[in-house]
């Protein structure tokens, strides 16, 4: 039986999963960029953020911290009104 490291150690040798995984990577990398970018345009902390969108501000750590982490994907809902707060609007592209 494989532990899930061993299962991901094993999966990653994958050409092909290891690209999609990268891939992923990069987007969620530059989806958290965006939404710091906002967040510090607006000059509003996590708090203001929160405050804005009727939650807390560990809620907006935890957004920011899994995205970074990429453990999670947010909602798009979720993604509008966290920029909604910071005073932008949410534009998605699919190339």
């Amino acid at each position: 039986m494989h532990t899930h490291d061993q299962l991901v150690k094993n999966l990653m040798r994958r050409p092909g999963v290891r690209v999609e995984v990268e891939r992923i990577e990069r987007e969620e990398s530059a989806l958290l960029d965006a939404l710091l970018k906002a967040r510090q345009e607006a000059g509003l902390t996590q708090g203001q953020v929160a405050a804005r969108m009727g939650t807390h501000a560990p809620a907006i750590a935890r957004l920011e911290r899994a995205l970074a982490s990429g453990k999670h994907s947010p909602s798009i809902a979720t993604l509008r009104k966290y920029v909604k707060a910071c005073g932008k609007r949410l534009v998605l592209r699919v190339a």
